[in-house]
């Protein structure tokens, strides 16, 4: 017969399979932390009750016998030099009634031999039984119960025979013990008696506090419900902040940070849906002449003919080709989640020199003289190196699209006075941007009107958004080493915080 292994972790997690921990309610583990405190605390003020009832027992009892012995000492007396307690019949009964405890006495003379009461009673212990006159009290045990016991030491020279027979040599006091004790039931029946008078209205008040807790408790997330309701009744597309007035202030901070994860989304969806148009929009033009070009090849039948028209198709590939791929960057620069997880120092020397290196066959191709200068001293910055090289390489791009042949393009790393900051500065010798251009040229798809340069019109974009992400700034300039006013070029400047600048920002902060 087949066997079932039972140590596969899915028959634990359920029939289906699914492993998704079991989720704790809020509304039981609030209800735990009241009740379980309530239910220990319980028995201990039960145990404090009758350790208090059991007090307030005691009190009338212990004064009733401190009267009982009071007044058997009063008829102890010393006669003929033996001490006898002087108790009628009548005052023996009163001692001895009771109708629930057993009642004992007892009186011992000055050396402790026993004169009347009692066999059973001992003697209290000898730091008990210091000479005073007043009454003290004690627990032992007799016929194996608890009984308590009043006694006190009685001074025989007090007596009015002792006073008329007393001579002057007399001077040591002579005390007699007198003890009066008594069992302890009528103690026990009142203190039980107090316990019932307090414990039983709990049996009654206890349900109705849990109760009263559990309704309270469910006052109290009955907020949390009715966001959860108008959560749920929302459209799918409504990415609208929660209204945090309506929610009690312990929640406001949940709903502030579900306004700002809703924010972030909204951003991330704009930026999907721009991206998607975009690419929808741009992408026409190649595709389209892709396709034309494509349909004359196949009309023609001279070789010449098919040859330029399958060149024309790689320019138009090329083209969509870098177009996408300059979609997908401004896409990625946009993300604002990149700093978060992708900062780190950099040394922006050797960073601009490899992206200079890279660009050095395309600025030969083009005979532009491409040069490389930097201080002589590393320059370190905060930021994401893949990005920042993608600025670089856009600046370099566009430079190299606007100059002429046998211009020059210079790429510059420098800081300023108090080294306080780092700039990257691509100089080239174009026709340079008019002022009133300048404010433009970084918008999506700008294109300066006359330029027959070919292009997206995404490049600076792309930079503008990745200067965005690292807290730089970006500044357009004619080029100050131009000679030639019909030739002014141009100079971009982007200015970063050095990493030991942001450091001491951070550490007064």
């Amino acid at each position: 017969m087949p066997t079932r292994d039972t140590s596969d972790p899915a028959l634990h997690a359920g029939i289906d399979g699914n492993d998704e921990p079991i989720r704790r309610s809020l509304f039981g583990e609030i209800l735990d932390w009241m009740l379980v405190p309530l239910l220990l605390l319980w028995p201990m003020s039960i145990a404090i009750t009758y350790l208090v009832a059991k007090s307030i027992a005691n009190q009338p009892f212990d004064r009733a016998l401190d009267d009982s012995v009071t007044v058997l000492s009063q008829q102890v007396r010393e006669v003929d030099g033996k001490v006898v307690a002087l108790l009628p019949g009548a005052a023996r009964d009163i001692l001895r009634a009771d109708e629930v405890d057993t009642v004992y006495y007892q009186v011992r003379d000055v050396d402790g031999i026993y004169v009347d009461g009692d066999h059973d009673m001992s003697m209290p212990a000898e730091e008990e039984n210091a000479p005073t006159s007043t009454v003290q009290f004690r627990d032992e045990r007799i016929h194996g119960t608890e009984v308590r016991i009043a006694y006190v030491q009685v001074d025989l020279r007090s007596s009015r025979l002792m006073r008329e027979q007393a001579s002057d040599t007399v001077s040591e006091p002579r005390m007699a013990l007198v003890q009066v004790g008594e069992t302890l039931d009528k103690r026990a029946r009142l203190a039980n008696d107090i316990i019932k008078g307090v414990i039983l209205p709990q049996f009654i008040i206890l349900p109705v506090a849990l109760a009263l807790v559990w309704f309270a408790l469910a006052r109290g997330l009955a907020p949390l419900a009715e966001l959860q309701q108008r959560i749920r009744a929302r459209r799918p597309d409504d990415l609208s902040p929660i209204d945090s007035g309506q929610v009690p202030e312990e929640i406001s901070p949940l709903v502030r940070s579900l306004n700002d994860m809703l924010e972030r989304l909204s951003q991330t969806i704009d930026l999907q849906k721009r991206f998607i148009a975009d690419a929808a929009h741009q992408m026409k033009t190649p595709l389209a002449g892709m396709r034309m070009q494509s349909e004359l090849a196949l009309r023609q039948t001279s070789q010449d003919e098919i040859h330029r028209s399958l060149e024309q198709l790689s320019k138009s590939s090329e083209a969509a080709t870098r177009l996408i791929n300059q979609l997908l960057s401004l896409a990625h620069a946009e993300n604002r989640s990149v700093r978060a997880r992708a900062f780190e120092p950099i040394e922006l020397c050797e960073l601009a020199r490899t992206v200079v290196q890279d660009w050095v066959p395309a600025a030969l191709a083009r005979q532009i003289d491409i040069g490389f200068e930097q201080p002589g001293h590393p320059v370190m910055t905060v930021g994401n190196a893949m990005l920042l090289r993608e600025l670089l390489s856009n600046l370099i791009d566009n430079a190299l699209r606007y100059t002429p042949s046998l211009g020059s393009v210079t790429i510059r790393v420098r800081t300023d006075e108090n080294r306080q900051q780092a700039m990257l500065e691509i100089e080239d010798t174009g026709p340079g941007i008019a002022a009133a251009e300048r404010s433009h040229i970084f918008e999506r798809f700008y294109r300066i009107l006359g330029s027959n340069v070919e292009g997206s019109g995404l490049g600076l974009a792309i930079v503008r958004e990745i200067a965005l992400q690292h807290d730089a700034e970006i500044d357009v300039f004619s080029n100050p080493h131009s000679h030639d006013p019909k030739i002014p070029g141009s100079l971009f400047r982007v200015t970063l915080p050095m990493a030991h600048a942001l450091s001491f920002i951070e550490d007064i902060g």
